[in-house]
C-alpha cells in the first residue's frame, strides 16, 4: 500500500517515523519520495547506486548462511543524516544517481539466478525508503526460493515495519547508541528502532550492528544497555562492535583496537555472539 496521506497542498509520508509533510515538487528528508501532484512520487525507484557480489559477513551477518556469498544492490538517499556516514556520496543525496542504471524487480532475480546465489541484499544506503521496490523483488525472490537480506537503520513505522520483515529471511540493524541525545545527532529517535528491532527478533533472522565512536558511544555502560537490550529479547542474537573511522563530517579520531576489545569482553558476559569489526 502507499503509506500517504493528503493534506492540503502538502503530501503526508507515513512510510518511517519522520512522517514528513512534502510540499509539492519537493521531496522528504530521504531526497527520494516526492509529492508529484499530491501523489507519492518515486523518481528514483529501481535506479542502483551498486551492485556486487559480497561474502555474507560483510553485511555483517556472521550466523545467517555463514560462508556464503550475496548479491548486493545499493540505492540513493537515507532519513537519518549522520555526520560519519560511510556511504555518504550515495545516502546523503541523488547528485550521482543515473537514471540509465535502472534495474527490474525481475533483472536482479535473474542476475541472483545467473550467478547461483541463494541470497539477496538491500544495503549500503537506507533501502527501507525504497519500500514500494524492495517489497517487488522480495515478493520475487521468494517466489524463486532466494533469500531476502534487509541492512537498515530500523527507521521504519510499524505497518510497513511488518509488510517488509514478513519478506526477510536476514536482518542487520545498525543501533546506533542507545541514547536519544545520540539519535538527536543523527536526525532520528530511538524509540521506533527499538521497536523494529523487536518485531525483527520476532520474524526474522536479526543481527545488529553498533559502530563505536570515541566519547559518543564508547562507555562501558552504554555498550551494556545495548546487550542488555539485546539479551532481554534473546541472548543468542548477535551483535557486531565495529570501530569507527573519521569520515565525511566527522573528525573525530579513530576508534582504537583496545576499545573495541574491551567492550566486546563486556558484552560478551550478556550475548553469546559477540563480533568485532573494522580492527587490523
Amino acid at each position: 500500500m502507499a503509506y500517504t496521506n493528503k493534506q492540503s497542498t502538502k503530501l503526508e509520508c507515513t512510510l518511517c517515523p519522520h512522517n514528513c509533510k512534502i510540499a509539492l515538487g519537493k521531496s522528504g528528508i530521504c531526497f527520494v519520495r516526492t509529492n508529484n501532484k499530491m501523489h507519492l512520487g518515486l523518481p528514483f525507484k529501481g535506479i542502483l547506486s551498486a551492485v556486487n557480489i559480497d561474502p555474507i559477513e560483510k553485511k555483517p551477518l556472521n550466523r545467517f548462511l555463514p560462508g556464503s556469498k550475496i548479491l548486493s544492490i545499493g540505492f540513493y538517499g537515507c532519513n537519518f543524516h549522520c555526520q560519519f556516514c560511510q556511504n555518504y556520496t550515495i545516502s546523503q543525496g541523488t547528485e550521482l544517481s543515473d537514471k540509465n542504471n535502472y534495474f527490474s524487480p525481475l533483472e536482479i532475480i535473474e542476475m541472483a539466478k545467473k550467478k547461483g546465489l541463494k541470497s539477496i541484499a538491500y544495503t549500503y544506503s537506507e533501502p527501507v525508503i525504497h519500500f514500494e521496490y524492495i517489497m517487488e523483488c522480495a515478493q520475487l525472490a521468494r517466489k524463486n526460493g532466494i533469500n531476502n537480506v534487509l541492512i537498515t537503520n530500523g527507521f521504519l513505522n510499524p505497518e510497513p515495519a511488518k509488510e517488509l520483515l514478513s519478506l526477510m529471511d536476514g536482518v542487520n540493524v545498525d543501533l546506533k547508541a542507545f541514547t536519544q541525545s545520540f539519535y538527536n545527532k543523527v536526525g532520528g529517535k530511538i524509540e521506533p528502532v527499538k521497536d523494529f528491532i523487536k518485531l525483527a527478533a520476532e520474524l526474522t533472522h536479526l543481527e545488529i550492528t553498533t559502530l563505536i565512536i570515541p566519547g559518543e558511544n564508547d562507555s562501558d555502560k552504554e555498550i551494556l544497555d545495548i546487550a542488555n537490550f539485546i539479551a532481554s529479547l534473546n541472548p543468542d542474537i548477535p551483535l557486531h562492535i565495529s570501530a569507527y573511522y573519521p569520515v565525511y563530517k566527522s573528525a573525530i579520531p579513530g576508534t582504537s583496537k583496545e576499545t573495541i576489545l574491551r567492550l566486546t569482553k563486556l558484552a560478551s558476559e550478556v550475548l553469546n555472539y559477540i563480533y568485532p569489526g573494522n580492527i587490523y
